[in-house]
């Protein structure tokens, strides 16, 4: 494929593929996921803040391609912040969530947790969400820090609760069996990470929903602030972050019930940990793009869909708002 095909035309800021299709944001987020990222040496980065500079004020030197360009774009969105354009901290960034997540998953779905190993590790996935969130928030705005530490708090506390109570019943179940007992427990952190997903959403976004967002034309002028529009953005984050955990904290307990019952994982144990691992960073690595593809960081809504006065503000058909992390 020649670099003409694969690289279009370079544009300042925009996706290289087509956000309306899942396809195109699969492969966006692909891009923006890449570990290989975190390998960007501090001249790789300069001198690609720096092409992009001259392309922005129309210096850019002869015989500069496209390719080079969007690897440029590719490196400076992985590594500086769109708003405060600082460097985000390595285990932080987009393209660390899943090597520095996939020891926290491991631990989520260790075998025969006690309550302090399982509080723990209930608590250490919230903290590591938190900072990936507060690292890659929204600076437009000033937000207070009492309300990450107010969803922080909310979601560690959901998060907890639901663990521990869910193992708690299930070890007071006199109907099962030590063995489907033992089943069901490696389950609970989906339910427990899922519900305090939604939790952090609503407490930290809430406000959101009496306030309203900002709804954009074609042009990309602000149209208003719409109440409908934060809805439609909380509901899709809010399904995100239930589906994201899905196949992360449920696949590898199915596929580990089989895989333990090999005669290799039999008769030497010791290889139970790294297989697992291995389970939890494959489904992890396929799990994240799929789930943020889910709907485009940039939703459309229909005006006839709005608040009467804001629809009355613009002649396009559709607006379009940010949905969030």
């Amino acid at each position: 494929m020649t670099d003409d095909v694969a690289y279009p035309p370079f544009k300042l800021g925009k996706a290289r593929y087509d956000q309306t299709t899942f396809s195109g944001r699969l492969r966006h987020y692909m891009d923006i996921i890449d570990p290989r990222m975190l390998f960007v040496t501090e001249s790789r980065l300069k001198e690609s803040r720096k092409l992009l500079d001259d392309f922005k004020h129309g210096s850019l030197p002869p015989g500069v391609s496209d390719k080079q360009l969007w690897e440029a774009q590719k490196i400076k969105q992985a590594i500086i912040h769109p708003d405060t354009q600082e460097k985000i901290f390595m285990p932080f960034r987009m393209s660390g969530y899943v090597p520095f997540g996939t020891p926290i998953v491991v631990g989520l779905l260790l075998p025969s947790q006690t309550l302090a190993s399982t509080v723990f590790w209930q608590w250490l996935n919230q903290s590591h969400n938190a900072c990936v969130n507060y690292a890659n928030k929204n600076a437009t705005k000033p937000t207070p820090v009492s309300k990450f530490f107010q969803g922080y708090l909310g979601a560690v506390t959901s998060a907890v609760s639901i663990a521990v109570g869910l193992n708690l019943l299930i070890q007071k179940a006199n109907k099962f069996s030590p063995a489907t007992r033992f089943l069901i427990q490696r389950f609970v952190p989906f339910p427990a990470v899922a519900s305090a997903n939604i939790c952090n959403v609503v407490l930290m976004r809430h406000n959101e929903l009496t306030e309203g967002i900002s709804v954009l034309d074609s042009s990309g002028n602000v149209v208003g602030s719409s109440r409908v529009a934060a809805k439609h953005a909380l509901m899709e984050t809010a399904v995100t972050r239930v589906v994201l955990p899905m196949p992360i904290l449920v696949l590898p307990p199915i596929i580990m019930s089989f895989l333990e019952k090999l005669p290799l994982l039999q008769s030497r144990r010791r290889l139970v940990l790294p297989v697992h691992s291995l389970v939890c960073l494959a489904t992890f690595g396929l799990a994240l793009p799929l789930a943020i593809s889910l709907f485009p960081q940039m939703s459309e809504i229909e005006v006839s869909e709005l608040e009467p006065e804001i629809a009355a503000l613009t002649n396009d058909k559709t607006v379009i708002y940010n949905k969030g992390l």
